[in-house]
């Protein structure tokens, strides 16, 4: 992995190193990468910016050397480098089932994941997951796993949001669903 590069007529480069067992390509403005979790792709609409490959590395570089197309550069670096390790080793976000006041039961089945008796309700919470994700329960955590690093966060944020309850006290009421690692970063 090398720095941004620029010329002196403007010009901007950043590389990004492909692992042995990893794979891209490019279609139009979609980005492909392939490995050995399975596949990921982004679709990639920059005006003053080329994405190449060439050999083992992402080339993306800029003709402009303009502040704004620097920033872009190291926002898609690091979005390629998200896919990257998605398709070597799943993204995992872990939430905990904290239920103080009622026993909550948390169940996954056919692409819905299903929050009974939540605060003493009657009518369960119901969550539709996104394609892509696969959602683990184990006692009380909930495993969310997937390739692209986007979906696993927002399914994550989807399940916390369920059990939001507006209007209600937090040092109290602490029963829900809360996000405690994020991507193997440890939440306090």
């Amino acid at each position: 992995m090398q720095k941004v590069k620029s010329s002196r007529k403007g010009k901007i480069t950043k590389d990004i190193d492909l692992h042995d067992n990893v794979s891209a390509s490019i279609n139009g403005q979609v980005l492909l990468i392939k490995g050995p979790k399975g596949e990921v792709n982004r679709e990639i609409k920059q005006r003053n910016i080329s994405i190449k490959i060439d050999n083992k590395k992402i080339v993306i570089e800029s003709k402009s050397g303009k502040k704004e197309d620097k920033k872009t550069i190291g926002t898609l670096a690091a979005h390629i480098k998200n896919m990257v390790r998605g398709s070597m080793q799943n993204h995992v976000y872990i939430l905990k089932i904290c239920s103080g006041h009622f026993p909550m039961n948390v169940s996954v089945s056919n692409n819905k994941l299903a929050v009974k008796n939540f605060l003493g309700e009657k009518v369960p919470r119901v969550l539709e997951l996104k394609e892509g994700a696969d959602v683990k329960v184990e006692g009380d955590i909930i495993h969310v796993t997937s390739i692209s690093k986007e979906i696993a966060g927002q399914v994550s944020a989807d399940i916390e949001q369920l059990t939001r309850r507006p209007g209600y006290d937090t040092r109290i009421f602490q029963d829900g669903c809360y996000i405690i690692s994020k991507d193997g970063k440890e939440l306090k």
